[in-house]
């Protein structure tokens, strides 16, 4: 794709004239542009058409807004906004996220990026939560620079699977950017935005209000869906402002299997890179030289639990994991922890590894792994992701 003629942007950020950008299959793309533009397709699209009506100049307000709030903020001394995009799934939830963070770059703030959607994250791979500082317009093929992000580990594509853990992390990740905010003015002005799930019903409604808590938020963007504007509206604090977003109409709706596709491209992009490639290591380590937990021990009744002890207790306790066959094709998140000792789930990820094949007559595992060998003792955290390492 290349702009020959004319100003566009993609997602918020400004296209280069005569560039051309290269998207792969299963890409989704949406070029905008507010004084036209001629755009030149080479290759085959599944489908490309110019569309009429687009909710850009409802979304611009949006920015303008959010843009007061940070020059009032910048001049009484307080927080900037902290913005939060709500919806169901497939509504276009990461693109307005990714189109509110670019404007305000464009603008010279450095907005901190939430991403809560374990599911399709945006910061790193699934089964987390993160949060980054954006310095920079998103690159249009590679997404924002994900250096050192800050991320929490959950271990499964959805939060349904431990409301107990999932809550325990998003308020642990509130609290560290909240801490990031008093100690960087330029982004404590330039405020917060948070991506979430799309998981808005019953429970998951709740992980709503819980993170709306956790983050203190000022803002909330509904997307779509006006049972749930209606809802939030009445439940949320007076001081909170619920606004009602239309959705883009060149958003298009999922199936199971392409989310699960993408879950995988995710995984594989981390250690294969996606435009740069990369080039991971692969060797084999002795059980004995690692340490694998996994969060959530099994659930007991209350009358068989001990006493002063919940049955949630066990959804957020840290268990010894004893490598086995079953550990084939999983994801192990690297904890920065130094010792077991330490409180696990509030500590932050450095990386991640796979395990490709378990090897129980030599007590082995042959790891996956973006660094050199890993030091003795790393401690490593169990998720439910696997990845097939077929590359």
């Amino acid at each position: 794709m290349q702009v020959k003629s004319g100003y566009a942007e993609l997602f918020g950020t400004e296209l280069v004239k005569g560039k051309p950008y290269e998207f792969h299959t299963g890409s989704k793309v949406a070029v905008f542009t507010w004084h036209g533009c001629t755009v030149e397709l080479r290759g085959r699209t599944e489908v490309s058409y110019v569309a009429k009506e687009t909710p850009m100049v409802v979304y611009l307000n949006v920015h303008a807004a959010l843009e007061q709030q940070r020059v009032a903020a910048e001049q009484e001394g307080t927080r900037g906004p902290v913005t939060m995009v709500v919806g169901p799934g497939d509504v276009g939830k990461s693109t307005l996220t990714r189109l509110l963070l670019n404007y305000a770059v464009r603008m010279g703030r450095r907005p901190i990026f939430v991403d809560l959607d374990v599911g399709q994250g945006n910061i790193s791979i699934p089964g987390t939560i993160g949060a980054t500082l954006v310095e920079r317009p998103a690159s249009i093929e590679e997404g924002f620079s994900q250096q050192a992000p800050l991320v929490y580990h959950f271990g499964h594509n959805s939060p349904g699977e431990n409301l107990e853990l999932y809550n325990t992390i998003v308020t642990r990740l509130a609290e560290v950017v909240t801490e990031r905010c008093e100690n960087n003015k330029k982004a404590s002005t330039s405020g917060v935005i948070i991506n979430t799930c799309g998981w808005i019903k019953g429970a998951g409604y709740k992980v709503l209000t819980h993170a709306a808590q956790a983050f203190e938020v000022d803002v909330i963007l509904v997307l779509d869906n006006e049972r749930l504007f209606i809802e939030l509206k009445r439940d949320m604090p007076k001081f909170v402002k619920v606004v009602y977003l239309p959705k883009s109409g060149g958003v298009v709706e999922r199936s199971s299997a392409q989310r699960s596709e993408a879950r995988d491209a995710r995984i594989r992009e981390y250690f294969y890179g996606k435009r740069t490639p990369y080039y991971p290591h692969s060797f084999d380590v002795k059980f004995s030289d690692l340490k694998i937990y996994k969060v959530g021990a099994p659930s007991l009744p209350d009358s068989c639990m001990p006493l002063g002890m919940r049955a949630e207790d066990a959804l957020t306790r840290v268990v010894p994991a004893w490598p086995s066959p079953a550990l084939a094709h999983r994801v192990l998140a690297v904890s920065f922890a130094a010792a077991a000792d330490e409180d696990l789930l509030h500590t932050n990820l450095a990386g991640f590894v796979c395990v490709t094949a378990v090897d129980m007559e030599r007590q082995t595992l042959t790891i996956l792994s973006p660094q050199p060998r890993p030091l003795p003792n790393t401690i490593l955290l169990l998720s439910e992701l696997q990845y097939m390492d077929n590359h």
